[in-house]
């Protein structure tokens, strides 16, 4: 329904010298912008901007909307910046108690510029006093078929914020909300909530994965001690150089008598280096004492050139390098040796900027942190909370009734976030500019850096001895949306520095229809059943080993039932005449029913469940396969195998629930509890024999 245009303004409610950031907490000696400013209102040095937002990201600009869209702009931009504002409240325009953030505003002069556009292409009037339902229904159902759900969501929300600013909007607002009744949400088609939001986000493949974390902990663990080395003594040489160049061709040949002095020589891991194999005269002046501006060795200094010359002649030369020693790493052609031939200044400014980035992936892959919240991690946030280690937000001004968040995290990150303490240059902030060591006001653009990261580590494996990293795109959220589904899909699983699949094993991997960031991915699911299965034969392996050797392989039903089918195999291969290799096979062949757990190993046969107590008067889960492991009762399933390896657990088990029987005063019904639990260990450890 169109209801009658209501009263409008024929100048803006809004003074030009007004400060446009009323409602916000500047930062000290800041000067807000005001607005009678046409072009731009820049919020840099004067609201704390995002750690991963740009300068250009933290400014509103204007100049792409014309006549009248200009001042209305400004004007929306200004009533959603201060809700409180004198005049908003007076025109009895609803808003939120706290004002939004800045990047809103930015969001929604883009769909502004949007809706101009569109409004120009269909003739439809600046006048918005004269707009009718059916053009916001044409502009919306335009969107809705170029845009996604989520994206078309930003344009409703505009469209209803031209109806509720409309009292201070100059020339008017909409009349009406076009969709009354309707939520932003409905309109826009958006159909997903928190519970059951599909995230369009991809996981990390396992190619990619697996080298990637291990090419970011091979740097924190082996090769930052190197690099922070060759920074400190860096900085040391530089501040002990004297700039003039004075006496030489002495201080050369003094240098030179120390057969330990090397001189450096330019080598092909240098950054666009067009002389390998010539003297890096700048590092030689360097280590020799003389400022590496100075250019010490050209001009007139023949004998001291000369006196180089005659030691490279004999040997007395090495690749380019601060440090005499680097860490050794086992190369790709199988040959030991150092991961770099040799770190001088260039070489140290790319590897600070690769290893700041390989803190940054790790943290990332094993924190579950946004990219927001990693970049505004402060020095000195990693803090013990609850008793483990944990990064905790930090405290900005007007954010004094927001609490500490806090994340937990192993101590391996909690490395990470150290080594990239020692890197930042910056008073505060852990992950900054990446352009050198002194550069500490860029900002830290994640996604360029891990796939420039991502390069540098594919271009140098033949000395590191890393392996390549698998093509394809990697973003900071896709981290986030691969933890979360690792977590959530195989529980269990070690996947800091390598997962150690036998204990994924003791899992059905059963429930595999999760919603969200822990949604199952399918090469991870192809690449996690084969590792369970081959960590699973490997165990079954072993315990024919063990039986064919002649040795007790476990205890109970469970393991009888399994010593006669390895009987049945060796038999089998001895008949045919076969060794060991035809064992394996027929071993693989045969197909046994078999899940390695902590408490016992279970023989459940899905071809023929008979037996497992488990499923007694069990409601099985719709589309579960497989045993009820938290139903298991290895004291009398049929199914149930005590191993060497859980005898000792059960032992500990009937112990402590003895101990627990001898407290004085336990109510009846605890002590039975009790002394049923200590029954059914008994009962398990009577068939290891003890």
């Amino acid at each position: 329904m169109n209801l009658p245009a209501q009263p409008v303004r024929s100048v803006s409610a809004f003074d030009p010298d007004e400060p446009v950031l009323s409602d916000h907490a500047l930062l000290p000696f800041a000067r807000s912008p005001q607005f009678g400013e046409l072009d731009e209102w820049s919020f840099n040095d004067v609201l704390r901007r995002p750690a991963n937002l740009s300068p250009g990201g933290w400014k509103l600009n204007f100049t792409s909307l014309e006549g009248k869209w200009a001042l209305r702009g400004r004007e929306l931009a200004m009533i959603t910046l201060n809700p409180r504002h004198p005049r908003v409240v007076a025109a009895g325009i609803p808003s939120p108690r706290r004002p939004v953030s800045p990047r809103t505003v930015v969001i929604l002069l883009g769909s502004m510029r949007l809706l101009a556009t569109w409004a120009r292409e269909h003739h439809v009037p600046d006048d918005l006093g004269a707009w009718r339902d059916h053009h916001l229904h044409a502009f919306i159902a335009d969107q809705r078929q170029r845009l996604t759900a989520d994206t078309t969501l930003t344009h409703v929300r505009l469209v209803q914020e031209l109806h509720r600013c409309g009292p201070l909007l100059t020339g008017g607002g909409l009349a009406t909300n076009p969709w009354p009744g309707m939520s932003a949400r409905a309109v826009a088609g958006v159909t997903w909530t928190k519970e059951n939001r599909a995230i369009s986000t991809p996981a990390i493949p396992p190619a990619t994965w697996f080298p990637l974390i291990n090419a970011a902990w091979t740097y924190i663990d082996r090769f930052a001690p190197d690099i922070l080395r060759a920074d400190a003594l860096y900085e040391r040489l530089r501040e002990n150089t004297r700039s003039r160049v004075d006496f030489l061709a002495a201080s050369v040949r003094r240098w030179l008598q120390d057969p330990r002095n090397m001189v450096p020589l330019h080598h092909a891991r240098e950054p666009a280096v067009r002389d390998v194999g010539g003297v890096h005269w700048s590092l030689l002046a360097l280590k020799i004492g003389y400022a590496r501006e100075t250019s010490a060795f050209k001009g007139g200094h023949r004998a001291a050139r000369a006196a180089v010359m005659a030691a490279v002649e004999r040997g007395q030369c090495r690749p380019a390098g601060l440090l005499d020693e680097y860490a050794q790493v086992v190369r790709v052609d199988g040959t030991t040796g150092p991961w770099h031939p040799g770190l001088d200044p260039r070489c140290l400014y790319s590897e600070i900027r690769v290893l700041r980035t390989a803190c940054y992936v790790f943290v990332a892959a094993l924190s579950m942190m946004r990219d927001g919240e990693i970049q505004e991690i402060t020095k000195g946030s990693v803090v013990q909370y609850f008793g483990a280690p944990a990064i905790a937000s930090a405290k900005h001004k007007g954010e004094e009734d927001f609490p500490i968040k806090h994340w937990w995290i192993i101590e391996p990150v909690a490395r990470a976030i150290a080594v990239a303490e020692e890197l930042s240059p910056d008073d505060e902030r852990v992950f900054t500019g990446v352009r050198s060591r002194t550069d500490g006001s860029e900002t830290f653009n994640a996604a360029e850096r891990i796939m420039t990261f991502i390069e540098h580590v594919n271009a140098t494996t033949q000395w590191t001895g890393l392996s390549q990293i698998g093509a394809g795109r990697v973003s900071p959220h896709m981290f986030r949306r691969t933890m979360s589904m690792l977590t959530d899909q195989f529980p269990g699983s070690e996947i800091a520095l390598g997962i150690q699949l036998k204990h994924a094993a003791s899992r059905a991997l059963a429930n595999r229809v999760t919603q969200g960031y822990a949604a199952p991915a399918a090469d991870w699911t192809r690449f996690l059943d084969q590792a369970v299965e081959a960590a699973r034969f490997r165990g079954l392996r072993e315990l024919f080993a063990l039986h064919r050797d002649g040795q007790p392989i476990g205890f109970g039903p469970g393991a009888e039932q399994l010593k006669g089918t390895f009987d049945t195999i060796a038999a089998t291969a001895a008949a045919q005449g076969g060794d060991a290799l035809v064992e394996e096979g027929m071993l693989r062949r045969a197909r046994i029913s078999i899940r390695f757990g902590t408490l016992n190993n279970c023989l459940f046969d899905e071809g023929s469940p008979a037996g497992a107590v488990c499923l007694e008067k069990a409601v099985v889960p719709p589309g579960h396969t497989g045993p009820l492991v938290d139903r298991c009762r290895p004291d009398r399933c049929g199914n149930s195998m005590i191993g060497h390896q859980h005898v000792p657990i059960w032992e500990s088990e009937e112990r402590g629930l003895a101990v627990l029987l001898e407290a004085p005063g336990l109510p009846p019904a605890r002590r039975a509890a009790l002394e049923r639990q200590r029954a059914e260990a008994q009962a398990v450890l009577r068939k290891a024999g003890r």
